[in-house]
Order: structure tokens, then sequence, then C-alpha cells
């Protein structure tokens, strides 16, 4: 069931919501097995549903997107076990808040009486006030109930967290949804003015946010409709949720997860409606062109180096054209991204150079190809014995380039698919006549 904002500081049972009370006030459940799309918490094999058959509630953090029932769960779990429930806002709450709080709860405990903390978006809270919350829970002066659309990896203290479970709540889904529309009809008497198409658009308009879908059932009831809106009446009388997306938040993160991961399982149609997902929703073309960028040399490299090309001339598109019609060159780089050959060759061969250069220090590289711009150099025989390899038959000279207290690497290992094929011949055919070249020169010697 959806949330509703909690008051600053709430300590009172829940009354019967008035008779011009919101709609979803008036359907926030009375009971556990009342809250939809969150069956894996609160039915009986979850986490809460043996908790209250347990009678014993430990500290909780319910993690969630907006409008899936954190509030509504909250208030009725302290109706399940018989805890005093109090519930606050990180938003509007301080250090004073708290302490006040604090001391109220320990008091209530010495009569008898134990308390349930509810905090509306506790990641707005800071480290030090999230601290401020350990001794209490520690001890049990309160049991802490958290309500976050953050993930709490980033948001939460570890010491906080190490004192809670953390418990999932899912995007309400189709039927969900579909379930608080019928209940909003049992309690209205009238159905909703709304063709069956215009239903699952309503449903999808809401993007899994039971609260949003309420205040939308609202207005439909509260206007005069005397035919059943379409899709289309219905699209121009109301708005669509906007996607959850902050730009310096995990969704910003899932999202170019996802498109990187497509692109690299070469997947183009995820990967094409992983970028239609950011760049609607507001992100920087720009950012997602640097992240195209690196996936084509990390992720396809020397398989298809003009995936490179393509990447750098979107960004030249972009910039020339600007939005929209600068995304279509966007689009097309993610696409050929997608469908070209991968390989990490090239990534992995950059790591471990660098790791080797690291470790070999400061090795001086052979003498003969050392440059020698001075008489000096030449005399202690610098430049002396280099092969030109464009002086030799076949253009290949097979020498060592190598510093001398150190074995040839291999860090480049080309693959099988698309232009590496050809590279990995190539590199197959000057090792094999490197070995030949160097041996005459053994026997030679």
């Amino acid at each position: 069931m959806p949330d509703l904002f909690a008051d600053d500081v709430q300590t009172k049972p829940a009354e019967a919501p008035a008779a011009n009370a919101p709609l979803a006030d008036k359907l926030r459940p009375s009971s556990l097995d009342e809250v939809v799309g969150q069956e894996h918490l609160t039915g009986p094999d979850g986490a809460i549903g043996r908790m209250v058959a347990a009678g014993k509630l430990a500290s909780m953090i319910l993690w969630g997107p907006p409008g899936t029932g954190k509030t509504s769960i909250a208030r009725l779990l302290a109706d399940a076990v018989g805890l005093r429930f109090v519930a606050i806002s990180a938003v509007f709450s301080g250090v004073a808040d708290l302490k006040k709080l604090f001391a109220e709860a320990r008091a209530a405990a010495r009569a008898g009486q134990q308390t349930l903390l509810f905090v509306d978006e506790i990641h707005r809270f800071n480290r030090a006030q999230q601290d401020g919350f350990l001794p209490y829970v520690e001890d049990g002066t309160v049991t802490l109930v958290g309500a976050t659309t953050e993930n709490p990896s980033f948001e939460l203290n570890a010491a906080l967290l190490s004192r809670c479970q953390v418990l999932i709540l899912r995007r309400l889904d189709h039927e969900a949804l579909a379930e608080l529309i019928r209940r909003a009809e049992t309690i209205e008497d009238r159905t909703l003015p709304v063709t069956d198409e215009a239903r699952d658009a309503l449903i999808a308009s809401a993007d899994g946010d039971g609260r949003f879908l309420l205040n939308q059932v609202e207005t439909l009831f509260s206007i005069g409709i005397e035919q059943p809106l379409g899709p289309a009446e219905l699209s121009d009388l109301l708005h669509r949720r906007v996607p959850v997306y902050d730009k310096d938040r995990e969704g910003h993160y899932n999202l170019i997860s996802a498109l990187h991961k497509a692109i690299r399982g070469s997947d183009p149609q995820a990967a094409l409606y992983y970028l239609a997902r950011m760049l609607v929703a507001g992100e920087e073309p720009l950012y997602i062109l640097r992240r195209l960028t690196r996936a084509a040399v990390e992720d396809i490299g020397m398989a298809d180096p003009n995936a490179l090309l393509q990447c750098l001339a979107a960004k030249e598109m972009y910039d020339f054209l600007g939005s929209p019609e600068g995304e279509i060159g966007i689009a097309q780089a993610c696409l050929y991204l997608a469908t070209a050959p991968k390989s990490n060759a090239t990534y992995l061969a950059q790591k471990s150079a660098w790791r080797s250069a690291k470790e070999t220090g400061s090795l001086m590289p052979p003498m003969h190809i050392l440059n020698a711009p001075t008489k000096l150099m030449k005399n202690v025989g610098y430049g002396k014995g280099y092969a030109y390899d464009h002086s030799t038959e076949e253009g290949f000279s097979g020498q060592n380039y190598w510093p001398e207290e150190m074995e040839p690497q291999a860090f480049y290992e080309p693959t099988e698919r698309g232009f590496e094929a050809r590279v990995r011949e190539r590199l197959d055919y000057w090792n094999e006549r490197r070995k030949e070249l160097q041996q005459t020169d053994e026997d030679a010697g």
C-alpha cells in the first residue's frame, strides 16, 4: 500500500480517515495481509511475517521505490506486536527532536511500553545523526524502522546497517496496482470511468508507484466524466509519473551499468532501451558518449577498431547538432557497439602492461634501440647493431626490443573474433619469424 507523508513527529494511534480524506488515506491497509505487492515480506514465509508470528521485531531498513508501502508497513508492524508507534521525517527533524524522542521512549520503556520509531527518508540524516541512533537501538530503547528510496549501502552508516535488517520492497507490479484500483472502486461504489485499454495505460503511467496511481484515480473520480475515457483521452487529461532518476543516485548508476553490460552482451535491443531510458530521463548526452567510448575500447577494442571512431563521430555530431537531432548519432554508436565483435584483449593488455611497468621500475632498453644524438653516446654503444626494419627484405628484422634483464612478455593476446583474428595471424607469423631470425643470428655468432 502506498506511503503517505508522515507528520514531523507522530505518536497518536491512527484514527479512521475523515470522509473528505484523500483516497490514498482511505485505502490505507488495516492489517499486514492487506498490503499489496509485498507478499515476499509480509506473507507467512517472509521476514516480516515471521517476525510478527514470533511477536518480536528486529530493527530494520525498508528500502524500496516511492509509493510501495513503507509507511503503512511500519505502522502495521507496531499494531501487530503491540508497540508504541512514533513517526518522524528526517527531512523535518533534527538532533533536538531525536533527543526528545529517545527520552520519551526510555520513559515509556520504564512504564512497560516499548517503542517502534519509524524514520521516513532516513538517508537524509547525516552520518553523525545516524550514529546517534546506535546506543538506543543497541539497548532496545527503540525498535528502529527506517524507510529509504536510496541504496542503504551508499547512504547509511555501516555501523547502523550492521544493527538492522535491510528488507527490499518491490516496485508495485501490474496486478498490485490493479488491485488498488479495485479497492478504490469498492470504496467509491462505482467503476472507474475508463475503458479497459485506458485502465492498463493508467497503471503503466504510475510506473510502480501506488500513491501516484491513487492520486490519478481520485482525480478521475472527482471530475464529471460522462463516457469512459480511452487511452488518448486519458493521456490528454492526466500526466505520466516522471521516472525516478537522480543523476547522482543509484538509478543513474544502475542504468549506465545495464547499458554497458547489454552492449558487452551483444544485445542491441536492450542496449537501445537503456540508452532511451537515460536520455528520456534527462541524462547528459555527453556523459553517455563518454561511457560508450570507454566501452568501444574496453569491450570491442581491436576486434573492430572502427567502434572507437563511431563513438568519436557521434560526439562530433552531437556537438554540431545538439538535441534532439544529435541523439540519433548516439543511438547509432550504441547499436554499432552492441552489434560489433567483442574483445577485451586491449583492456587486459593495458592492465597487464601497467602492472609490469610498476614492477620492473627503471630497466634500461637494450643498447641497440637507444638513440645516439652525440658522439660520446655512439662511442659507448648507443644504437650499435640496430637493424632498420624497412631496409630488410620483408620489412621485419626480428630484433629483441626488451630490456636485457627482462624476458619478453605477452601482454596482448588477440582473440579469434573480428578484425582481431587477422591481427592474431600477423602476430603468430612475426613471433615465428622472430624465433627463426634470432636462431640464425645465434648460429652465425
